[in-house]
């Protein structure tokens, strides 16, 4: 069910207004008129698709490994209760872990080189801005790649994530072109109920892993296959797997 990417990444949007909202409204060229301002923006937006779509199939490479060993139901209950432990831990603790690996030099440099292209109004520097943009810490694209994680393959994970990136878009698209979209008070209103969506996504990530007959949404295995399906019947194989939004820009 990779569409669950897109609903997530919709839902999810008004957690990256108020979160990168500021970066999309300073943007650089916006003394530029027309097309062009209008192409700029929308350069940007696709560069952090682009960068969600890569993380998205790096998630995969280890998601395909778990499942070749076995353990493809367990995956699923492991995502939902990964989403269920980001949405519990604040993020001041993920930023403390952050450091304690070494990751924060690295993020001094990716917002170094965030703000090289800033000072660059080309149409290429724009999309780098996105790309870059779709690299910094966010408890929303962290739980997106836990879901993920249980995608079918590798590149279902990349679509999974690219769908999630598409789905923030529209409102971040908006934002950037506007100037103003979501008052400031409802943000934070709208940003409280990404924690609530999360926990409902986790819940059917581990439902979905138990195995417990319900038709599509907890199909049985038996063998890696779905009790239902029978090969001397002509069916083709089935993939278990869990692509539902996972929740954080």
């Amino acid at each position: 069910m990779l569409w669950a990417g897109f609903l997530f990444g919709l839902l999810g949007s008004f957690h990256c207004v108020g979160m990168c909202g500021a970066i999309a409204l300073a943007l650089p060229g916006a003394g530029q008129g027309g097309s062009r301002y209008v192409v700029g923006r929308v350069l940007y937006n696709l560069g952090r698709v682009s960068t969600y779509a890569t993380l998205g199939a790096l998630a995969g490479l280890v998601g395909q490994s778990l499942r070749v060993a076995g353990v493809q139901q367990g995956l699923s209950i492991a995502s939902g209760l990964l989403i269920l432990l980001l949405v519990a831990v604040p993020e001041r603790y993920t930023g403390r872990a952050a450091a304690a690996l070494g990751l924060d030099r690295v993020l001094v440099r990716l917002k170094q080189t965030l703000a090289y292209f800033f000072q660059r109004p080309s149409l290429s520097a724009l999309y780098m801005s996105g790309v870059l943009n779709g690299l910094l810490p966010c408890g929303l694209v962290y739980l997106a790649l836990a879901g993920a994680l249980s995608a079918p393959g590798v590149g279902g994970a990349a679509i999974y994530m690219a769908l999630f990136g598409l789905g923030t878009l529209p409102l971040m698209l908006a934002l950037s072109l506007t100037g103003r979209l979501v008052p400031l008070q409802w943000r934070a209103r709208l940003r409280q109920a990404v924690p609530v969506v999360a926990t409902a996504m986790a819940v059917l990530f581990i439902v979905r892993g138990l195995g417990l007959g319900i038709p599509y949404l907890s199909p049985q295995v038996a063998n890696g296959q779905p009790a239902s399906y029978h090969p001397a019947a002509g069916h083709a194989p089935a993939t278990i797997s869990v692509c539902h939004a996972a929740p954080a820009k």
